[in-house]
């Protein structure tokens, strides 16, 4: 059977290994089993998304809200937006798909950073679009900058902070470099982590509404699967101008979004006390893995996000030291995929990461 020769050369993506997957292979109970593996909240969401959504479940035979009314006002209301600045998809990431087949053909050129989400470039391959990297394993706005000019990519994408490193662009730079590059380029500016940045420095915060007022080929993307503890539940946005938001609905599929999923996220946004302390918790926490990191004399990436990356030294092995971890029921990110001799490990509650230093210092 022949299939469509773009996907030929796609490498299909490795999420982190779910604790079912580690009950079954190892033997190990559920609940002796850690997973800092895809940066969820490890203090779940809120109370009150816990109450509304044992409310409704009578609804479970009825459609959801295609309008998606009541989120949209909501994201729009937090941000200073329209609703119609306000797109909503089964995570960022497909709103990421919708941005790719809106604006790319097989004639573009995307342009990312050399390590990066991996999802740009598979939504790339998908449309058979040509990838443009960066060499630089940090977003160096003026290596950006140089490929822009030299390339004339349809589409840049700016992670920030990055995954799957934890670096944060400075807002400022960022601006001055959008600024430069011409309207017919969108750029997307993926703040999946932004919440946590925002929390840790200010010079990092990046506002979407002075985005979309500033520039007219800007959309950012945010997500509940974070700071708002709903991965679970599989809902992110993109926020942009007007018009750039009703060519992406073109693409939209009818009641791509839960009913649960739009209740959930709609009473998480309110509940703006809950997610503050636990990124607080999760930056306080933080301060543990560069000492640990520190005592065992290798590298970390400072993180702006709810993650760490770990980076081995030449004596040491990434595959090795998270395999023999997996076993243990500890579940992080080997990063070896990305060219990486690294680890990226969810920072969790105080528990979990006293588990995962006392494993690892004894595995290394």
């Amino acid at each position: 059977m022949n299939f469509n020769k773009k996907l030929q050369d796609i490498k299909t993506y490795e999420a982190g290994k779910p604790i079912e997957l580690v009950v079954r292979d190892f033997g190990i109970e559920p609940s002796e089993i850690v997973k800092l593996a895809s940066n969820e909240n490890p203090y779940g969401c809120s109370p009150k998304v816990q109450a509304e959504v044992a409310n409704i479940v009578q609804k479970m035979a009825l459609y959801p809200d295609d309008s998606m009314f009541e989120l949209k006002s909501a994201l729009a209301k937090k941000f200073s937006l329209e609703d119609e600045n306000v797109i909503i998809g089964s995570g960022s990431d497909q709103v990421i798909e919708f941005i790719m087949h809106a604006k790319a053909d097989e004639n573009s050129k995307i342009l990312m950073n050399s390590v990066t989400f991996a999802m740009y470039e598979i939504y790339a391959k998908h449309i058979g679009a040509s990838v443009v990297r960066t060499a630089s394993q940090e977003h160096n706005m003026n290596e950006f900058y140089e490929l822009y000019k030299a390339e004339k990519p349809d589409i840049i994408f700016l992670c920030t902070p990055n995954n799957p490193t934890g670096d944060a662009i400075d807002a400022q730079e960022m601006m001055e470099f959008i600024a430069k590059v011409d309207n017919s380029t969108l750029v997307v500016v993926d703040g999946a982590y932004m919440e946590y940045a925002a929390f840790k420095d200010k010079s990092k915060s990046v506002s979407p509404k002075e985005l979309i007022e500033k520039f007219e080929n800007v959309i950012y993307l945010g997500t509940f699967s974070k700071a708002y503890g709903l991965g679970g539940m599989r809902v992110g946005y993109g926020l942009s101008r007007g018009n750039i938001i009703k060519e992406l609905y073109k693409l939209r599929p009818p009641f791509n979004i839960t009913t649960l999923t739009l209740k959930a996220a709609t009473v998480a946004l309110e509940d703006e006390a809950f997610v503050n302390n636990c990124i607080a918790s999760n930056f306080t926490e933080m301060k543990r893995y560069e000492e640990f990191a520190k005592e065992q004399k290798i590298d970390i990436i400072e993180s702006y996000t709810n993650f760490v990356t770990l980076c081995l030294n030449d004596t040491q092995n990434a595959t090795q030291l998270s395999d023999a971890l997996l076993r243990k029921g500890m579940i992080v990110r080997n990063l070896t995929g990305y060219g990486l001799n690294a680890i990226r490990v969810t920072v969790g509650t105080p528990e979990q990461n006293s588990k995962f230093f006392a494993l690892t210092q004894e595995l290394l």
